[in-house]
């Protein structure tokens, strides 16, 4: 069958493990499902695959992808649930051996990918499968930061660290429709800009001093923006982190956290529930994935390429018929 996979690991050329080319068919597992691929939409993730973050040499080669949205062998619309967790675990992201598709089992940019029966949930008719493709990822991990981990209410304001990639695009809209007052930063104008159509409230050049203080910060950025971020909040208010693009380890500035009693809050991916409620809330208020472009998965490194220069305002979906 077709494939995008990584034959090898490169920290400063990572494109150069990238392959497009043919793979065999998946194998049949008891209480695992086939699923034929339609749209499976691009994250950083498949990024430091090729880098060989979070996957080992022994489980090469890899069919990248950790999302997908498809066709399931008795036909019927499905999007797949992403992390292959113990299905003994209520909360799929606390399980110490979870994984997503792309580390351990085979990941979503092929023509077929097999994963657990239970991994597979109903897609509403209302949604192609493009925008479902989107939701997995990047907009589990904004909606689980944001109704989950965050303690923020409608009328609360949230700031949104970096405008431009999957999980702060998705951020920024599902806050809006929640009801809450959204700022967001980035160092491009254009981004910006189209924070402000996407449904921002305001918006502000990357560090920049902010009217006043927020209820909680999203963060994804990581070192570049960790000072900003304490900076911004109230006193009791609360950083969630899921990501650290520019960086893991910034000064951690203990003392304004404890003086004024912030809380740092890390968050993971999302549970099977928690996907099946954004899709409820996608379904109901009509929001949707904005997606930058769709391309057909042949064209998977020209994708890749522009994740990694930064120059993409949305989601990339790799598409097959």
């Amino acid at each position: 069958m077709f494939a995008v996979y990584a034959e090898s690991f490169s920290a400063e050329d990572p494109m150069s493990g990238l392959v497009i080319g043919e793979r065999p068919d998946p194998e049949l597992i008891p209480g695992w499902s086939r699923v034929k691929v339609q749209a499976a939409s691009i994250n950083h993730h498949d990024l430091w695959t090729l880098r060989g973050i979070g996957i080992t040499q022994d489980r090469l080669p890899m069919i990248l992808g950790c999302d997908a949205a498809g066709i399931d062998d008795a036909g019927n619309p499905v999007l797949v649930y992403s992390v292959v967790a113990d299905p003994s675990y209520e909360d799929e992201s606390l399980d110490p051996d979870r994984s997503l598709l792309s580390e351990v089992h085979q990941g979503t940019f092929a023509d077929y990918v097999m994963v657990p029966s239970r991994n597979l949930l109903s897609l509403p008719s209302s949604m192609t499968m493009a925008e479902a493709a989107c939701l997995p990822t990047a907009w589990l991990t904004a909606y689980r930061m944001l109704a989950v981990r965050s303690g923020l209410r409608p009328g609360d304001t949230v700031l949104v660290q970096g405008a431009g990639g999957g999980v702060a695009t998705a951020a920024i809209t599902l806050a809006r429709v929640m009801g809450m007052r959204v700022w967001v930063t980035s160092r491009d104008e254009e981004k910006r800009t189209a924070a402000v159509d996407l449904g921002a409230h305001q918006v502000f050049e990357a560090g920049d001093r902010l009217p006043e203080r927020v209820d909680a910060v999203v963060e994804t950025v990581g070192a570049a923006t960790w000072d900003h971020s304490l900076k911004a909040l109230k006193p009791g208010g609360r950083v969630v982190v899921t990501g650290a693009t520019s960086g893991p380890n910034p000064p951690a500035d203990l003392a304004r956290v404890f003086f004024k009693q912030l809380s740092i809050v890390g968050s993971t991916m999302g549970t099977r529930r928690e996907l099946e409620q954004l899709i409820a809330l996608c379904d109901v208020t009509g929001v949707r994935p904005l997606i930058a472009d769709e391309l057909p998965m042949a064209d998977a490194k020209v994708a890749l390429d522009r994740i990694a220069t930064g120059n993409v305002f949305g989601k990339l979906v790799l598409t097959r018929d």
